[in-house]
């Protein structure tokens, strides 16, 4: 009799798993999205879960890109590290920073001194219930019938297993997928609704793609997110109005509930972190605070947005901070929302820096902001796409190095039945010159076609500060030095801002020119742009300058010329 084949987790399958869940996801995203009922309805869970695990997917591919020399490959320790901190720094809304401390959970096993370099069974059984109980502990005040329920079934399932990596994944999943049916009746919003959680249903998807990391094998179809349990709760009385919500927790659906969702990320110690969090707990509701380390990823739902960011301050260094208005009041109530009419045309821009973000949101822009060294990923584009709600979309990239990424997201939302259209803009002076261009009555292609022509006819330049030595196409540079860059390469090496600055502006105008764009950096000198816009007047009759503040921007200066 032939003996069957043992699975395990190593690296290799967690980055298979990490690939897996997010095709998983990206199928079932519109499907969650549309049952996201709890704790707020605002339709998003389904992208929240796929931009979180889009971000924990692109972290383990770095670490596999630097182990490209090393025949071994990434260690299982390197890998579930990577997976848990990457969906911890892009984790979206309360489903998404959820599933971010069920993955840290799972790497406080797996990656843990003395762990074994394969993970077993019984290491997975062992991670499964660290990754629930963790999940558990990290949300104010735990709500049964979410995702927090279907984590615990899913431990508690495969805790009852016995057998390799594949038999403890098949009973989590099978677990997870009983509980998800029975969510219903455990939260009279989602009965009401006629939906099973949203979030339990990603959870399942990634628990999915979990045994098909293991075994090789597909799950089968994902159960259905409508309810038809037998025990769901009964159709509200005419009389007495809707039953109330069991345990319906920190969020009580019926009484409207905050006006805002604050996320953050934040650098602080322990203690800092218990006082933030009965702070916030005072403040608002849907609470959840995950990480650890030092690193902290803080979500809560709040009316006084400023406080929630203030007390973030007062604990450490927050950062990334997103904030969200919920717009109509009954969107915690799962009410139904009055259709929004499409916009026939609308762009959607990629800048980097609040500066240039209020500029172009000005211009009629949709825009998606991109921090320094951390570039946004397609699910953030596409989320943009759907923001702007329009029949036909402009979307510009701003940077080379994000071409495949839109490209990616514009693809998705062709499916979806938006008429997209990618221009290559590889700066966002380039863009700022296609977006003045523009002419929303004009036919589409024409559009298109003018603002082509627009950035394209637009030379970019940038100044920056090299960050470590290396070889450039203007020869070697140090940490420290001053970069002058045209059209993506380095054209100057100095030591002095305003003089690269100037030198990389006067090289730009020898082709010719009728208009200068300077976006200036927070952190660059200020006096280089009335320097640089002496230097237009007095040297280059007949060109003209406009200068914008670019805020924190990574490039201490940008350039356009056209």
């Amino acid at each position: 009799m032939a003996q069957v084949p043992q699975t395990f987790l190593d690296g290799l399958a967690v980055r298979t798993w990490c690939g897996l869940a997010l095709r998983a996801l990206g199928r079932a995203r519109a499907e969650i999205d549309a049952i996201n009922v709890y704790p707020v309805a605002d339709g998003d869970t389904g992208t929240n879960l796929y931009l979180t695990v889009e971000s924990a997917a692109t972290a383990v591919e770095a670490v596999f890109a630097g182990y490209e020399t090393q025949p071994a490959g990434p260690t299982l320790a390197d890998a579930v590290r990577a997976m848990a901190h990457g969906a911890l720094i892009g984790a979206r809304g309360n489903s998404g920073t959820i599933l971010a401390q069920l993955l840290r959970g799972m790497a406080q096993v797996l990656a843990a001194d003395g762990a074994q370099p394969r993970c077993d069974g019984p290491a997975l059984r062992l991670a499964l219930r660290r990754a629930a109980d963790s999940a558990r502990q990290a949300v104010a005040h735990p709500v049964e019938g979410t995702v927090l329920t279907v984590a615990s079934a899913a431990a508690d399932a495969a805790e009852r297993a016995d057998g390799d990596c594949g038999t403890v994944a098949r009973a989590a999943h099978a677990g997870a997928r009983a509980a998800l049916a029975a969510t219903p009746a455990q939260l009279g919003v989602l009965a009401r609704a006629g939906v099973v959680d949203a979030g339990g249903s990603g959870l399942v998807a990634v628990l999915g793609a979990l045994v098909e990391a293991c075994t090789g094998e597909t799950v089968d179809a994902e159960p259905d997110r409508v309810a038809s349990t037998p025990n769901a709760l009964p159709d509200p009385d005419p009389e007495t109005g809707p039953a109330p919500d069991a345990d319906a927790g920190d969020c009580a659906a019926e009484d409207g509930g905050p006006a805002f969702e604050v996320i953050y990320l934040l650098e602080a110690d322990d203690t800092a972190v218990a006082r933030l969090r009965t702070r916030l707990d005072a403040l608002g509701d849907s609470l959840v605070v995950v990480g650890g380390d030092g690193l902290w990823n803080v979500h809560v739902h709040v009316d006084d947005a400023g406080a929630a960011v203030e007390a973030g301050v007062e604990a450490g260094r927050p950062y990334r901070i997103r904030i969200t208005h919920f717009g109509l009041g009954d969107v915690h109530t799962g009410g139904p929302r009055p259709p929004r009419e499409r916009a026939q045309r609308a762009v959607v821009a990629v800048v980097p820096g609040q500066g240039l973000a209020e500029l172009y949101t000005e211009a009629g822009a949709t825009t998606v902001l991109a921090r320094p060294g951390e570039p946004p990923a397609s699910g953030e584009l596409l989320a943009a796409v759907r923001r702007a709600h329009a029949r036909e979309v402009v979307l510009l990239p701003n940077d080379a190095e994000l071409r495949d990424t839109a490209a990616a997201a514009a693809e998705q939302a062709r499916t979806e039945g938006v008429r997209v259209a990618l221009i290559p803009t590889r700066s966002a002076v380039q863009g700022i010159a296609a977006l003045a261009v523009s002419e929303p009555g004009r036919r589409f292609d024409e559009d298109v076609v003018q603002m082509t022509s627009a950035a394209g006819a637009t030379r970019y330049g940038e100044v920056v500060v090299a960050e470590h030595r290396s070889w450039t196409t203007a020869g070697i540079c140090q940490a420290g030095d001053v970069l002058g860059l045209i059209d993506g390469d380095v054209a100057v090496i100095g030591a002095d801002v305003t003089a690269t600055a100037e030198t990389v502006l006067d090289r730009m105008l020898q082709a010719g020119g009728e208009l200068v764009t300077l976006v200036i950096g927070d952190e660059a000198p200020e006096t280089v742009a009335a320097h640089l816009e002496t230097r237009v007047r007095e040297s280059y009759l007949a060109v003209d300058t406009v200068v914008y503040g670019g805020g924190h921007q990574g490039a201490l200066l940008l350039i356009g010329v056209e």
